[in-house]
């Protein structure tokens, strides 16, 4: 089983990645414009949706809803172009095109290295074009195509402003109370408030029970005017404690990234370290566990985390926002706040089979890449390197049997088993097994859009 989720998190992994570092290109100009236009919130009529958040999530999800027609109004608490650390994955997305004009580079897999050896993966194109790649690019230039794309609709009002609260009235979310950028304080009301304001979000306790755990936390770095050996692939190198990763962010840099077991302290007292051209942030996790609540729903960082090895988030979260696209896309008013809600279980249920896939095997990924003192452990960790392939666990123990079996290779091809399991199977509960295996059991699944 973690032989599985090491194969298809890697082939699934570094397909895409944005970097840390983006070049300024002001989009004041569309900004300005979208904060400029007539927003009515006290009357509740003039927006269908608040959007709490323009990262990647918010600002698709805007983009999405508004060339649908649907009148939505961002909050976002910095509309500077962001300096962060963080994966993406994804193609044929709402987001394909905002990678055009950023020096994105081709992407056709990745290169993985353990003592001494290597070996070379292209992502398998199945039913795609020859002429299919990944992108890697800077983070913050993507996140400002994107916000630039959203803020020029004309229904789309994107405001700079720190959401404080959500504003519930008899059990229902009516809208967001916020302060604008010059500290005024005001309220917006819609029938839907979705919040996406990221992985420090201090709205979702309000939706969701949020176990946040931090497993680790990773070191990155920009390299200017360096070559891999491979190029337009990503690389992995299983170092020790854990490992480390290059790829091409633009036509000229190529981020290193440690995913430094050691920090974890530092990081869990600030959420990001600057030094110079380092950045240092905590490897959150969170599965989805959300109060379904009439008029709000929860979406992106804020909503689900995984590890961020395999750089699957990004997947997850516009996997979201084309679902929530298509759930809405029947309904002409949104105005019944308790018979959304119970369509939206919908929503939950059928997202699970990409979000708790991805999230499994990021998870499981990252504990077979890191070392350990357990032989079998280590064992595991060999095996996913030498034969991607086949099941890891199975092939390991296939290992340790040829070319005959003794009594130690035996104790460890069970403890390796054993170790399979007792990584693989917490994660999977916590995402939920029969949401996750078994969604057409689900009653939720079949949920018909409410009619008026």
């Amino acid at each position: 089983m973690v032989a599985l989720g090491a194969v298809i998190a890697i082939l699934l992994g570094f397909a895409l990645f944005y970097g840390l570092k983006g070049k300024k290109k002001s989009i004041d100009s569309s900004m300005k414009s979208s904060e400029n236009r007539t927003c009515k919130s006290d009357s509740g009529k003039s927006t269908d949706i608040i959007i709490v958040g323009a990262g990647v999530a918010g600002s698709a999800l805007a983009y999405t809803l508004g060339k649908d027609g649907r009148r939505v109004h961002v909050i976002e608490r910095d509309l500077r172009q962001p300096d962060r650390i963080i994966h993406l994955v994804t193609d044929k997305h709402v987001a394909a095109d905002c990678v055009s004009d950023i020096d994105a580079q081709n992407v056709y897999g990745y290169a993985l290295y353990k003592g001494g050896k290597s070996t070379k993966l292209s992502y398998p194109l199945g039913s795609f074009n020859s002429n299919v790649a990944g992108r890697s690019f800077h983070h913050g230039r993507f996140v400002q195509r994107m916000r630039e794309k959203a803020a020029s609709l004309p229904n789309v009002r994107m405001e700079q402003g720190t959401v404080t609260s959500l504003l519930e009235r008899n059990g229902t979310i009516k809208g967001v109370e916020y302060k604008t950028k010059t500290g005024e304080k005001h309220t917006a009301y819609a029938p839907l408030t979705v919040v996406c304001d990221g992985c420090c979000s201090n709205l979702r306790r309000n939706l969701c029970n949020p176990k946040v755990g931090i497993p680790s936390c990773f070191v990155g770095l920009a390299l200017e005017n360096c070559k891999l050996p491979f190029a337009n692939h990503g690389h992995v190198v299983l170092a020790e404690p854990s490992p480390i990763l290059f790829y091409p962010i633009s036509s000229t840099e190529i981020r290193w990234q440690n995913l430094h077991l050691s920090c974890f302290e530092n990081c869990y007292r600030s959420p990001a370290t600057e030094k110079g051209n380092m950045r240092t942030m905590p490897n959150r996790s969170m599965p989805a566990a959300p109060y379904p609540t009439p008029g709000a729903l929860l979406m992106g960082d804020a909503f689900n985390m995984r590890h961020p090895l395999t750089g699957g988030g990004m997947t997850v979260a516009l996997s979201d926002v084309i679902l929530l696209r298509d759930l809405l896309r029947p309904l002409h008013s949104l105005d019944n706040a308790y018979s959304l809600c119970k369509y939206f279980e919908s929503f939950y249920t059928l997202r699970k089979p990409v979000a708790s896939t991805i999230n499994t095997l990021a998870g499981a990924l990252h504990k077979v890449f890191s070392t350990s003192s357990d032989p079998a452990r280590e064992e595991m960790r060999q095996a996913c390197f030498e034969y991607l392939r086949l099941g890891v666990a199975v092939y390991g123990v296939g290992r340790l049997l040829i070319p005959f079996p003794s009594p130690k290779r035996l104790w460890i091809g069970a403890r390796l088993i054993s170790d399979a399991s007792g990584i693989i199977f917490p994660i999977i509960k916590a995402e939920g097994i029969t949401q996750m295996f078994f969604p057409v059991a689900v009653p939720a699944y079949y949920r018909a859009p409410p009619v008026k």
